[in-house]
């Protein structure tokens, strides 16, 4: 399920940085014709990008990890994604979050009964 979880979450931050990306066009197109508040939907763009390169650095740790301490960073990670990337983002970051549980529980029990 470390995996899986894993997958999940490459999946959500390479499609949260095509998001981050339509956010900051939109954004970009605000500041061109001086709309109001532009520069915080660029900001939150951003920030969508940010936590979209954490999500996907944080899926591959995880995947390769036997800790769970990289799925519970993945829950944090796409929860501040969510709030700080924008709506588009956070889309993908509620897939990201599905992930980071998969990694954080995934696993535990059958390692605990072959061992």
């Amino acid at each position: 399920m470390r995996k899986a979880g894993g997958i999940v979450a490459l999946i959500a931050g390479i499609f949260g940085i095509f998001a981050a990306g339509i956010t900051l066009l939109v954004g970009g197109v605000g500041s061109a014709v001086q709309a109001n508040d532009a520069q915080l939907v660029v900001g939150l763009g951003w920030g969508g990008v940010g936590f979209s390169f954490l999500v996907i650095v944080l899926g591959a740790v995880a995947m390769g990890s036997n800790s769970r301490i990289p799925g519970m960073l993945l829950v944090l990670a796409s929860i501040a994604g969510a709030i700080l990337g924008g709506t588009l983002v956070a889309i993908f970051m509620l897939l990201a979050f599905i992930g980071g549980v998969l990694a954080t529980i995934g696993g535990g029990r059958a390692a605990a009964q072959s061992a």
